[in-house]
């Protein structure tokens, strides 16, 4: 009922409404996978370089497939490994936030100097490193390198709130009545620093899945497995806007935009509900 709840209360807000409606179309779209009468790694299952018809709603490719089955291929990749990667990203931070917050002295030293290491470091280069050295990264690959080396920022804004809730009255009190700690940190700590998790998750995907499309530009993913920058990668490689061919590189284009608009609209709708001030004004309003 709690859940039910908060979401009526998040649909209320318009930008997270209408980015929400974009969410659900996105996951229609992958869900059409299941129905597709193509193998999307197969080539030359259909004629070349045909426009939008009925028979092939976006038109099919230099390759011979259809653009629209292969995009929702690409789409439901592209998301899965977003998720993937926000997923580890989200308990790496969050751990090393609680450890080095709650233990302080050395241990907060060590965590700290590996954050502002990833922090400082430009962390497109490492990829295209650790990229060229195994050639081509797989989504699996792809996912946990992005996911280990996007943490540190937020483990550092959860350091703080914990170093703020540490010092509060509440903390000192379960202390001296010798609460465990984990029950300490699982029951008093998380409802503050659940807000900073879902605030930066969302960020994260969008960064994720502009990462893939930068990567799979420059060609350092595997090209073979269908995801929005492997569809843009091909469709630039076969000049398809120069030789006319534009569905083939606006239907990629357009459903990545689709998707950070989406993220974007959810991402601030979240944020402005989980901020105490915006709150605040809503119940003055009514």
């Amino acid at each position: 009922m709690k859940i039910l709840k908060t979401l009526r209360e998040l649909c209320r807000d318009r930008q997270f409404g209408l980015g929400a409606v974009m969410l659900l179309v996105l996951a229609v779209l992958t869900l059409l996978t299941l129905f597709s009468p193509y193998d999307p790694t197969e080539w030359r299952v259909v004629a070349h370089d045909l426009p939008p018809s009925w028979g092939h709603l976006l038109g099919t490719s230099s390759l011979g497939q259809d653009v629209f089955w292969r995009m929702t291929f690409a789409l439901r990749n592209s998301v899965a490994l977003a998720l993937f990667a926000s997923v580890i990203s989200r308990v790496i931070a969050v751990t090393v936030g609680l450890v080095a917050g709650y233990s302080g002295g050395v241990v907060d030293r060590v965590l700290m100097f590996f954050s502002d290491g990833l922090l400082v470091i430009p962390l497109l280069l490492i990829i295209m490193l650790l990229a060229v050295l195994v050639e081509r990264l797989s989504l699996t690959s792809l996912a946990l390198l992005l996911g280990t080396i996007s943490w540190a920022w937020a483990a550092r804004r959860i350091r703080s709130q914990i170093l703020t809730l540490r010092e509060r009255e509440f903390t000192y009190t379960a202390i001296l009545s010798r609460t465990p700690t984990r029950k300490l940190i699982f029951n008093e700590y998380f409802p503050f620093i659940i807000p900073l998790v879902l605030s930066g998750f969302i960020s994260t995907m969008i960064w994720v899945v502009g990462m893939e499309i930068a990567l799979a530009f420059i060609g350092l993913t595997d090209l073979s497995i269908p995801t929005l920058g492997a569809m843009i990668k091909w469709a630039t490689s076969y000049q398809a806007m120069l030789l006319g061919y534009w569905w083939w590189l606006a239907a990629p284009v357009g459903i990545s935009i689709f998707l950070f608009v989406a993220l974007y609209l959810v991402s601030v709708g979240i944020s402005e509900y989980l901020d105490p001030r915006a709150r605040m004004q809503r119940v003055g309003a009514k």
